[in-house]
C-alpha cells in the first residue's frame, strides 16, 4: 500500500494558485500526470462538486479535498505544503499542508482503510510536525508512508466488516477502561465515508478523553464499512451524537435515546461543544429523540419532531424521487439509444426480437433500423432493457417513500403498493399515495412494543407482510378505480392540451413556470415526474408525452445557462469572482440540464434570480411545445441531441430562453443593487458558494 503517494505526487512550498481550485486543480494534474487517473477535469470537478457541498478546511492549517472519481484508476494521495496557505474555509484561517484524497469510484476496501487511516492520523500533532518540516518530497512520502503502513497489512487481509474494525476499536477503548457516571455513544460519517469519518471519530474520541465524567465510544461509518457497537452498549448509554452528513446506518438500534445532531465537520472542528449538548440532552426530558425502533428513521430524520407537516411529507417525497431518478434516466436513455438504433418503429417487436434472436441469428423480417440486421436487434436490446427499467419507476417511487417514513420495514409494503398502483392504472398519483399508505402503515405497526422473542421478526416479516396487505389492499378494494379514473381524465386532458396548438403552447408555458419556480426542488420534481412517468405510455401515435418531455427539460436547462450567460459574458462586473466561478460551472451543469447550477445565484438574490428564470423558463416551454420539440430522452440536455426531433428546434428555444433570462437578470441587478451590497456578497464568497 505504500505506493498509493509517491515523490512525484509530493510539492513542497512550491506556488500552486493563490486560491483553492488552482491547488486541487493542480494536485489533480499531478494525479493524472503520474499515470493514476484519466482526466484531470474529470477529477478535479468530482472533488470540486464535493467542496461546494461542504468546504474541507479544518482547524490547525488542514486542506483534504476529496472525491470518489472514475477518472481514478488507482487510489492516491497527493500532497502539498503551501507557502502562503490558501484559504479552504477553516474556520482559523488558511491552509498549508492539502491532501488531495483521489478514490477511485470502485475502490475496494482495504485501500479505503489506507485512506481513512491517513484522515486519521491529521489529527495526530507529531504527523503534522513532521509534514511541516520535512525537506525534501521523499522525506514526506516517509512520514506519510509510516502513518498509514501499520493499518495496511490487517485491512488488505480483512472482510469488509473487519476492515473497519481498527476504527471501531479505538473508539471503544477509552470506554472499556474508564468509570463514568454519564455514557454517550456517537456515529461519524461523511457523504464519501474517507476522511471526516474517522478524523471526527478521533476528534470526539479525544475529547471525551479529557472530559470529567464522561464515557464516550464512537462508532466510524466509513466507506470500507464499520463495526456496529454492541446492543448493550447503546442500550446502557444516556445519550446519542450523530455528527453525520448522511443517514446514520441501522438507526433503530439508537431507538428512544435523547440525540444531539450535527454535520460531520462539527464533530471535528466543535467536539467539546458536541459532548457538553448531548450530556444536556440527558439530562432533559423534552430533548429530542432518535424516533422508535417501529419508526426506525434515518439520521437526518432525527429533528422530525420539530418540523412541519408540510415540510416533512415534502421530504419524503423528494426521497422518493431521488431513488426514482436513476431509474429514469437510465431507463430512458437505453430507449433513445433504443430508437436510435433500431429506429423508431423499433418499438413493434422489440420483445419478439430479443426473445426469438440472438447476436447470431439476427432478425431478417420487418427490419426498421437503417443499421440493417444487427441495428435492429441492438436496438431492440436497448429498448426493452430501458422499457423495463422504466416499468420500475413507480413502484420505486412508492417503495422509497415508504422508506422515508418507515425506514426498511416500509420498503416491501411500499413497493408493494406501487406495483399494485401500475397494476391499477393509478399512475404516479397512486404510487405516491400507495407509498405514503404503506410507510404510515409499516411506522404504525412498529410502534407496538412487541414481546422480545417477537422483536426480531417485526422489520423482516410481520411489519412487510401486515403493511403489504393494508395499503395495497385499501389500493385495490378503495383508492385504486378512483385514482384510476383521476389519471385518465388528467392524462387525456394534457394529452389533447399538448395536441393542440394554443393549448399545447399554454402546457408548455406552464411546465416552463414550473420546471424554474424553485430549481430542483418540489414543483420542479413535480413537472419532471410527470413528463418521466408519461414516458411509459408513449408510442408514435401518441406523441404528446415526448413533447412534454422536450418542453420540460429545455425550459430545466435554462436557468443555469442564463446564469452562466450572464454572469461570464454579459455583465461580470455585477457579479462577484464567486458567482462569476459558478457561472463558468454553470455551462456544463445548464447544458447537461442540471437545473441545480443556477441554486448558488438565487440563494443568493432569489428576487432577481427567480422571476427572470420563470419568464425564461415559460418562453422556452411555450416555444419548444410551439415548434412540436419531441425528446424520446428524459435527462441529458445537449448530450441527448440525437434523441431529439426536430433537432434544431430544441436549442432554438433553450437559447431563446437563456438570453431572455440573462437580459432581465442583468437589468435587475442594476436596480435597487448598490455598490455596499456587492461589496458585502464579495466579503462572504464561502457563504454563496456553499449555498
Amino acid at each position: 500500500m505504500s505506493d498509493i503517494i509517491t515523490p512525484e505526487l509530493v510539492s513542497l512550498d512550491a506556488p500552486l494558485g493563490a486560491d483553492k481550485q488552482s491547488v486541487i486543480r493542480a494536485l489533480a494534474e499531478r494525479v493524472v500526470a503520474q499515470g493514476r487517473a484519466t482526466s484531470a477535469q474529470e477529477l478535479f470537478d468530482d472533488a470540486w462538486a464535493r467542496e461546494q457541498k461542504d468546504e474541507t478546511g479544518l482547524p490547525g492549517g488542514i486542506g483534504i479535498p476529496h472525491a470518489r472519481s472514475a477518472s481514478v484508476t488507482e487510489p492516491t494521495l497527493a500532497f502539498a505544503r503551501l507557502t502562503p496557505g490558501v484559504d479552504f474555509g477553516a474556520p482559523d484561517g488558511p491552509a498549508d499542508i492539502v491532501f488531495l484524497i483521489a478514490a477511485p469510484a470502485g475502490a475496494d476496501e482495504a485501500h479505503l482503510s489506507v485512506l481513512s487511516q491517513l484522515a486519521r492520523s491529521l489529527m495526530n500533532n507529531d504527523f503534522m510536525s513532521g509534514l511541516r518540516a520535512a525537506q525534501t518530497p521523499t522525506d514526506a512520502v516517509k512520514i506519510i508512508t509510516d502513518a498509514i503502513t501499520p493499518a495496511a497489512a490487517p485491512a488488505a487481509a480483512a472482510a469488509p466488516a473487519a476492515a473497519a474494525a481498527p476504527a471501531a476499536t479505538r473508539a471503544e477503548s477509552r470506554g472499556a477502561t474508564t468509570t463514568t457516571t454519564k455514557k454517550i455513544v456517537a456515529v461519524t460519517a461523511c457523504a464519501t465515508g474517507i476522511a471526516h469519518t474517522f478524523m471526527a471519530a478521533d476528534a470526539l474520541t479525544a475529547a471525551g478523553a479529557e472530559a470529567e465524567g464522561v464515557e464516550l465510544i464512537v462508532e466510524p461509518q466509513g466507506s470500507s464499512g464499520y463495526k456496529a457497537l454492541p446492543q448493550s452498549v447503546i442500550d446502557d448509554a444516556d445519550a446519542v451524537i450523530f455528527a453525520v452528513d448522511v443517514d446514520v446506518r441501522e438507526p433503530q438500534r439508537f431507538a428512544g435515546k435523547p440525540v444531539v445532531r450535527s454535520g460531520v465537520k462539527r464533530g471535528i472542528e466543535q467536539p467539546k461543544q458536541l459532548i457538553a449538548e448531548a450530556l444536556a440532552a440527558s439530562e432533559n426530558p423534552n430533548a429530542a429523540r432518535v424516533p422508535g425502533a417501529g419508526a426506525a428513521a434515518s439520521a437526518s430524520e432525527v429533528p422530525v419532531a420539530q418540523q412541519s407537516v408540510g415540510r416533512r411529507i415534502q421530504r419524503w417525497l423528494l426521497t422518493g424521487v431521488s431513488y426514482m431518478i436513476p431509474f429514469v434516466a437510465g431507463g430512458g436513455l437505453l430507449i433513445a439509444l433504443g430508437f436510435l438504433l433500431g429506429g423508431y418503429k423499433v418499438t413493434e417487436n422489440a420483445a419478439n426480437i430479443i426473445i426469438q434472436n440472438s447476436l447470431w441469428d439476427l432478425p431478417t423480417e420487418n427490419l426498421t433500423s437503417s443499421f440493417g440486421p444487427l441495428g435492429q436487434y441492438l436496438g431492440s436490446v436497448a429498448f426493452m432493457i430501458g422499457a423495463t427499467s422504466m416499468g420500475f419507476l413507480v413502484a420505486v417511487l412508492a417503495g422509497f417513500i415508504a422508506y422515508a417514513i418507515a425506514d426498511r420495514p416500509g420498503i416491501a409494503p411500499g413497493f408493494v403498493a406501487g406495483a399494485v398502483a401500475v397494476l391499477m392504472n393509478a399512475g404516479f398519483i397512486g404510487g405516491i399515495i400507495g407509498g405514503l399508505l404503506a410507510g404510515f402503515i409499516a411506522w404504525w405497526l412498529g410502534r407496538f412494543n412487541a414481546p422480545r422473542w417477537l422483536r426480531g421478526l417485526m422489520p423482516v416479516v410481520i411489519v412487510p407482510f401486515l403493511g403489504s396487505i393494508f395499503a395495497s389492499g385499501l389500493m385495490i378494494l378503495f383508492l385504486g378505480r378512483p385514482i384510476a379514473a383521476l389519471m385518465a381524465a388528467l392524462t387525456d386532458g394534457l394529452t389533447s392540451l399538448a395536441a393542440s396548438g394554443a393549448g399545447a403552447i399554454l402546457l408548455g408555458v406552464i411546465l416552463g413556470l414550473m420546471m424554474c419556480f424553485d430549481l430542483g426542488g418540489p414543483v420542479n420534481k413535480v413537472a419532471y415526474v410527470f413528463a418521466t412517468t408519461g414516458l411509459a405510455a408513449a408510442t408514435q401515435t401518441n406523441t404528446a408525452p415526448y413533447l412534454i418531455m422536450a418542453a420540460v427539460m429545455a425550459a430545466g436547462m435554462v436557468p443555469p445557462l442564463a446564469m452562466a450567460l450572464a454572469s461570464t459574458i454579459l455583465a461580470r462586473g455585477k457579479f462577484t469572482p464567486v458567482e462569476r466561478e459558478n457561472g463558468a460551472a454553470a455551462w456544463l451543469l445548464g447544458a447537461s440540464f442540471i437545473s441545480e447550477g443556477a441554486i448558488p445565484f438565487a440563494a443568493a438574490d432569489p428576487l432577481r434570480v427567480i422571476p427572470a428564470s420563470m419568464v425564461g423558463g415559460a418562453i422556452t416551454g411555450g416555444l419548444s411545445m410551439l415548434i412540436g420539440v419531441q425528446s424520446y430522452a428524459p435527462h441529458g440536455g445537449i448530450f441527448v441531441l440525437f434523441a431529439i426531433n426536430p433537432v434544431w428546434g430544441f436549442p432554438l428555444a433553450i437559447i431563446a430562453g437563456t438570453v431572455v433570462t440573462a437580459l432581465i437578470v442583468v437589468a435587475l441587478k442594476g436596480i435597487g443593487r448598490s455598490t455596499k451590497d456587492a461589496a458585502v456578497t464579495e466579503a462572504a464568497p464561502a457563504a454563496t458558494v456553499a449555498a
